[in-house]
């Protein structure tokens, strides 16, 4: 094998490892939470030697800050480019998927450590703003704070439905196809947050 080639697998192997790393760290912080994992049990999930952690992404904090960014792109996937009620039901109905449901727990569970809950509300306000936007908020609105109320309550729906499918039984709720949750999710979701 050339030098090059060899690069270029160390290369596919380091962004496997990474990667890996990010899906068991997603994992380990969506059930146990931030401040009871540790860079160990990450480690050993995978079978790599705890300084990955710093080479790769810094620190546990900044693998944590790696794993909110990579919950928002996957929620984008699930979402895709439909309409905010459609995009929410999208979400709500991929919660069969485990990667969702690990990402909807990680912006649930609370860190037990400052500088991580500090990103992860962020992470919440950020998604708030991106519903509000939506329906014509911007910040300088005076009606702005009532807007981001109804953005939040939009969130907190698609956030609680989708809990709710994964964590209980109930039914019909947890068992409700695509489209048995499309009327009732456009009708709160418009009614929440018409477009301007």
């Amino acid at each position: 094998m050339t030098a090059s080639g060899a690069e270029a697998v160390r290369r596919r192997d380091a962004a496997r490892t990474r990667q890996r790393l990010l899906d068991a760290a997603l994992k380990r912080f969506a059930h146990d939470g931030y401040a009871a994992t540790t860079v160990r049990d990450i480690t050993d999930d995978v079978g790599v030697n705890a300084a990955l952690v710093n080479r790769y992404f810094q620190s546990k904090e900044g693998l944590f800050e790696a794993c909110l960014a990579a919950a928002v792109e996957e929620l984008r996937r699930v979402a895709g480019n439909a309409p905010l009620s459609d995009a929410i039901r999208h979400i709500i109905t991929a919660t069969g998927e485990d990667r969702i449901t690990d990402v909807l727990l990680l912006l649930l569970r609370t860190s037990g450590d400052e500088n991580a809950e500090r990103m992860r509300v962020g992470l919440l306000r950020s998604a708030s703003e991106d519903l509000a936007s939506v329906a014509g908020w911007r910040p300088e609105d005076p009606q702005g704070e009532a807007l981001m109320l109804r953005a939040q309550l939009v969130l907190a729906l698609a956030v609680g439905v989708a809990t709710l499918r994964v964590s209980t039984e109930l039914r019909p709720l947890a068992t409700a196809g695509d489209e048995e949750l499309a009327g009732p999710l456009r009708e709160v979701v418009d009614t929440l947050l018409p477009r301007s």
